[in-house]
């Protein structure tokens, strides 16, 4: 509360609560070594500090994709696509897990084969794909690093 209180503003970009229920049962054990303990509560000083530093960095984190994600939707390589490969592009920019392959787009999209590979090729020829290294039935794809 002092900490929420001295920063004068009622805007946060971190959140202790959520950083907290992440990390509960390290909460509980400091929580319970304090009150057990003496007078001396610099354990929990320090513990609390160094939550708040993670939950800083979280938010930081979370702050960096969505910007990385503006920052793809407003590149001129981004005018017109169709609703699969805009489905799609968002997946990949919010955290895809594992590799894209022409398989996974598309069950994703519930469209023939054919389908997700014409997606896939357009995306490709316009720079926002690459192809992975594996070949044949390995073939995956990624989006193509931002430039800086």
């Amino acid at each position: 509360m002092a900490l929420a209180r001295s920063e004068k503003s009622p805007d946060r970009f971190y959140s202790m609560s959520a950083q907290i229920d992440l990390e509960r049962s390290a909460y509980y054990d400091i929580l319970e070594a304090t009150q057990k303990g003496g007078l001396d509560i610099t354990a929990w000083q320090v513990w609390f500090l160094e939550c708040l530093g993670r939950a800083i960095a979280n938010a930081r984190n979370t702050l960096a994709a969505v910007l990385a994600k503006a920052a793809f939707w407003e590149a001129p390589a981004t005018d017109v696509f169709n609703r699969r490969q805009l489905k799609t592009l968002n997946r990949l920019l919010d955290g895809f897990e594992g590799k894209l392959t022409s398989s996974k787009w598309a069950r994703m999209n519930r469209c023939s084969q054919d389908t997700a590979n014409r997606d896939i090729g357009d995306l490709v020829e316009r720079g926002i794909l690459v192809r992975g290294p594996a070949g044949g039935r390995s073939t995956s794809y990624e989006l193509v690093p931002p430039r800086n």
